[in-house]
């Protein structure tokens, strides 16, 4: 049965909390036409993935999507990918181009997808407690899902990984203080530290950068399991004009896992194309924070559209920033290689169709976010 949340931040914008009285139906369609249109598309035609179908409990009511390359080799890598609000799987994996390396480089993909009757704007929840700790919501839901894709695809459980943008950046953080031990890396594009936020409003004025308590943020990650082995390495990818989720979040991510993996100072800096990139090592000479600052860049995931590193399609928070973060990301983990090969001849970037508006789901979907029908 799928949960229903009072009210979403959503990282774009707000719909009404569920309960509330609409004044109309028509503007309520009229909301949900333009957060439509700030979605990239969900159709057949476009997605690359695959239902993977029921994944154990699942409390926290998410659907779940697989990309696996064909020919698959045992043991090979499994990436976790969390899309923002607004967002479907199918459509931040379009935008992101994370299927096209997995063809490429030879990995797995993992999508949880969030449903509407749970957040009407299709946010994961990280700003609620019951979806952000260990062993329930949200967070027990992936965890599930993880251990199900490991299974079934014979993948590498030291080779896990998980990135996620905006809300889905903010639950890749939940879900990397909740599950240490499932995973080798992390990387959180335009996301929020863990544990910042205990609701609606809270998540609002953390987002604007507001209200943090900097001193507890390492206890935060400390407090959400029992974890007493190595922790995984963590990447922080965000936009200096920002508007949306305040780039001080970005900095406060970085003090979080300083404190966790007990680095002190700017190892080494290096300015190049706009990009700013800060990175700590631990004792053992492990890069285990690297800090990515895109200058100019508004709230969204980084993709480029030439070169040899480029994969993926510009659209509404998917931004063209001649910097492929999803390249980037894949490279550090090891799962691609450090200099990106000559892309393929036949591997052009395509265009975006527009959304399809459906009526009667959106009527129905404004109907459920109100309150008015049963989900």
């Amino acid at each position: 049965m799928a949960r229903a949340t009072s009210a979403s931040p959503t990282g774009c914008s707000s719909l009404p909390a569920r309960g509330a009285v609409m004044s109309s139906i028509s503007d309520t369609i009229t909301r949900l036409r333009a957060v439509g249109s700030t979605a990239l598309p969900a159709d057949v035609a476009v997605s690359r993935l695959t239902a993977m179908g029921e994944v154990g409990r699942n409390p926290g009511a998410l659907r779940a999507w697989l990309h696996v390359p064909p020919e698959l080799p045992a043991g090979a890598p499994l990436v976790v990918v969390l899309h923002g609000c607004t967002q479907t799987a199918a459509a931040y994996d379009h935008g992101s181009g994370w299927s096209a390396l997995a063809d490429r480089f030879g990995f797995a993909l993992l999508y949880p997808e969030q449903r509407r009757a749970n957040n009407p704007n299709l946010c994961f929840n990280w700003f609620s407690p019951e979806d952000t700790r260990r062993g329930g919501g949200e967070v027990e839901s992936i965890r599930e899902m993880i251990v199900a894709a490991v299974d079934r695809l014979g993948l590498d459980p030291a080779r896990v990984f998980v990135t996620g943008l905006s809300a889905g950046g903010a639950m890749t953080s939940a879900l990397l203080a909740c599950h240490p031990e499932l995973f080798a890396g992390g990387a959180i594009i335009a996301g929020l530290p863990f544990g910042v936020a205990r609701n609606v409003p809270e998540a609002l004025d953390r987002m604007r950068g507001r209200g943090h308590d900097r001193a507890g943020l390492g206890d935060s990650v400390r407090a959400a399991s029992a974890h007493a082995g190595s922790w995984p390495a963590i990447a922080v990818w965000h936009g200096t004009a920002d508007a949306t989720v305040d780039k001080v979040n970005a900095a406060l991510i970085v003090d979080q896992w300083r404190g966790i993996h007990r680095v002190d100072g700017d190892e080494a800096v290096e300015t190049s194309d706009g990009l700013v990139r800060r990175v700590w090592h631990d004792e053992a000479g492990r890069a285990v924070i690297r800090h990515y600052e895109v200058a100019g860049l508004g709230h969204g995931t980084p993709v480029a559209t030439a070169g040899d590193e480029a994969c993926g399609v510009p659209g509404p928070h998917m931004l063209d920033a001649g910097i492929s973060s999803t390249y980037r990301i894949a490279a550090e983990w090891g799962i691609a290689p450090p200099v990106a090969p000559p892309r393929p001849a036949d591997a052009p970037i395509a265009a975006i169709a527009p959304p399809r508006f459906d009526p009667a789901a959106t009527i129905n979907d404004a109907l459920r976010a109100a309150g008015l029908i049963g989900r």
